[in-house]
Protein backbone atom coordinates (compact mmCIF):
# COMPACT_ATOMS: atom_id res chain seq x y z
CA UNK A 1 0.00 0.00 0.00
CA UNK A 2 1.02 3.59 -0.57
CA UNK A 3 0.94 6.69 1.62
CA UNK A 4 1.11 9.63 -0.83
CA UNK A 5 -0.52 9.06 -4.20
CA UNK A 6 -0.85 11.68 -6.94
CA UNK A 7 -3.60 11.31 -9.53
CA UNK A 8 -3.66 13.79 -12.43
CA UNK A 9 -7.32 14.40 -13.30
CA UNK A 10 -8.19 15.65 -16.79
CA UNK A 11 -11.80 14.52 -17.06
CA UNK A 12 -11.11 11.50 -19.26
CA UNK A 13 -12.43 8.02 -18.57
CA UNK A 14 -8.85 6.80 -18.13
CA UNK A 15 -8.30 9.40 -15.39
CA UNK A 16 -11.48 8.22 -13.71
CA UNK A 17 -10.18 4.64 -13.85
CA UNK A 18 -6.81 5.78 -12.47
CA UNK A 19 -8.61 7.38 -9.51
CA UNK A 20 -10.39 4.10 -8.76
CA UNK A 21 -7.10 2.18 -8.87
CA UNK A 22 -5.41 4.78 -6.64
CA UNK A 23 -8.18 4.50 -4.04
CA UNK A 24 -7.59 0.75 -3.85
CA UNK A 25 -3.85 1.30 -3.30
CA UNK A 26 -4.19 3.69 -0.36
CA UNK A 27 -2.93 2.54 3.03
CA UNK A 28 -5.46 2.58 5.84
CA UNK A 29 -6.10 6.00 7.44
CA UNK A 30 -2.56 7.39 7.07
CA UNK A 31 -2.60 7.96 3.30
CA UNK A 32 -3.18 11.17 1.41
CA UNK A 33 -4.54 11.23 -2.12
CA UNK A 34 -3.49 14.27 -4.15
CA UNK A 35 -5.73 15.18 -7.08
CA UNK A 36 -4.11 17.46 -9.66
CA UNK A 37 -5.82 19.24 -12.53
CA UNK A 38 -3.96 21.25 -15.16
CA UNK A 39 -6.36 23.40 -17.22
CA UNK A 40 -5.55 22.94 -20.91
CA UNK A 41 -6.97 24.27 -24.14
CA UNK A 42 -8.16 21.30 -26.18
CA UNK A 43 -8.20 21.28 -29.96
CA UNK A 44 -11.68 19.76 -30.05
CA UNK A 45 -14.86 19.99 -27.95
CA UNK A 46 -15.28 17.26 -25.36
CA UNK A 47 -17.48 16.33 -22.43
CA UNK A 48 -15.63 15.64 -19.22
CA UNK A 49 -16.62 12.78 -16.92
CA UNK A 50 -18.39 13.38 -13.62
CA UNK A 51 -21.01 15.51 -15.34
CA UNK A 52 -18.79 18.50 -16.07
CA UNK A 53 -19.88 20.11 -19.35
CA UNK A 54 -18.19 20.30 -22.72
CA UNK A 55 -15.22 22.59 -23.27
CA UNK A 56 -13.50 23.56 -26.48
CA UNK A 57 -10.42 25.37 -27.72
CA UNK A 58 -12.16 28.76 -27.48
CA UNK A 59 -12.87 28.39 -23.76
CA UNK A 60 -11.16 31.13 -21.75
CA UNK A 61 -8.69 30.27 -19.03
CA UNK A 62 -11.21 31.25 -16.36
CA UNK A 63 -13.82 28.93 -17.95
CA UNK A 64 -11.28 26.08 -18.02
CA UNK A 65 -10.26 26.88 -14.44
CA UNK A 66 -13.90 26.86 -13.26
CA UNK A 67 -14.53 23.53 -15.02
CA UNK A 68 -11.29 22.23 -13.47
CA UNK A 69 -12.43 23.19 -9.98
CA UNK A 70 -15.75 21.40 -10.57
CA UNK A 71 -13.88 18.38 -11.89
CA UNK A 72 -11.62 18.29 -8.82
CA UNK A 73 -14.62 18.57 -6.47
CA UNK A 74 -16.40 15.70 -8.24
CA UNK A 75 -13.22 13.59 -8.28
CA UNK A 76 -12.64 14.26 -4.56
CA UNK A 77 -16.20 13.19 -3.79
CA UNK A 78 -15.73 10.05 -5.87
CA UNK A 79 -12.46 9.29 -4.03
CA UNK A 80 -14.15 9.73 -0.64
CA UNK A 81 -17.01 7.48 -1.77
CA UNK A 82 -14.34 4.87 -2.59
CA UNK A 83 -12.76 5.10 0.86
CA UNK A 84 -10.13 7.84 0.58
CA UNK A 85 -9.99 9.67 3.89
CA UNK A 86 -7.51 12.46 3.16
CA UNK A 87 -7.85 14.16 -0.21
CA UNK A 88 -5.94 17.26 -1.34
CA UNK A 89 -6.96 19.13 -4.50
CA UNK A 90 -4.55 21.17 -6.61
CA UNK A 91 -5.23 23.18 -9.76
CA UNK A 92 -2.01 24.35 -11.42
CA UNK A 93 -1.44 25.95 -14.81
CA UNK A 94 1.52 24.94 -16.95
CA UNK A 95 3.05 22.19 -19.02
CA UNK A 96 1.34 18.97 -17.83
CA UNK A 97 4.51 16.87 -17.64
CA UNK A 98 6.46 19.53 -15.73
CA UNK A 99 3.54 20.29 -13.37
CA UNK A 100 2.99 16.59 -12.57
CA UNK A 101 6.70 15.99 -11.92
CA UNK A 102 7.11 19.18 -9.86
CA UNK A 103 4.00 18.40 -7.79
CA UNK A 104 5.23 14.85 -7.15
CA UNK A 105 8.60 16.17 -5.96
CA UNK A 106 7.14 19.03 -3.88
CA UNK A 107 4.61 16.80 -2.11
CA UNK A 108 6.91 13.82 -1.50
CA UNK A 109 4.68 11.57 -3.61
CA UNK A 110 5.58 7.87 -3.54
CA UNK A 111 3.34 6.84 -6.44
CA UNK A 112 1.70 8.58 -9.41
CA UNK A 113 -1.37 6.79 -10.79
CA UNK A 114 -2.50 8.18 -14.12
CA UNK A 115 -4.49 7.28 -17.19
CA UNK A 116 -2.42 6.02 -20.08
CA UNK A 117 -4.39 8.27 -22.41
CA UNK A 118 -6.00 11.54 -21.51
CA UNK A 119 -8.07 14.17 -23.27
CA UNK A 120 -5.09 15.85 -24.93
CA UNK A 121 -3.50 12.66 -26.22
CA UNK A 122 -4.39 13.25 -29.87
CA UNK A 123 -1.42 15.59 -29.95
CA UNK A 124 0.44 13.11 -27.72
CA UNK A 125 0.50 10.54 -30.50
CA UNK A 126 2.83 12.82 -32.42
CA UNK A 127 4.96 14.30 -29.63
CA UNK A 128 4.77 11.54 -26.99
CA UNK A 129 2.08 11.15 -24.38
CA UNK A 130 2.12 12.86 -21.01
CA UNK A 131 1.97 9.52 -19.18
CA UNK A 132 4.90 8.18 -21.20
CA UNK A 133 7.04 11.23 -20.43
CA UNK A 134 6.09 11.21 -16.75
CA UNK A 135 6.85 7.49 -16.39
CA UNK A 136 10.34 8.02 -17.82
CA UNK A 137 11.19 11.12 -15.77
CA UNK A 138 9.52 10.64 -12.37
CA UNK A 139 11.64 9.90 -9.31
CA UNK A 140 8.83 7.76 -7.87
CA UNK A 141 6.76 4.80 -9.02
CA UNK A 142 4.31 5.52 -11.86
CA UNK A 143 1.31 3.30 -12.57
CA UNK A 144 -0.42 3.80 -15.93
CA UNK A 145 -4.06 2.76 -16.14
CA UNK A 146 -6.16 2.13 -19.24
CA UNK A 147 -9.60 0.67 -19.48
Amino acid sequence: MYNRILVPIDGSENAQQALSVACKLLSENSSTLYLLHIPEALAYPTTLVWGVGALNAEATFSEREKAGEQLLMQAAQSAQDQGAQQVEKKLVQGDPVRVILDTANDQGIDTIVMGSRGLSDLAGVVIGSVSHKVSHSAKCRVISVSH
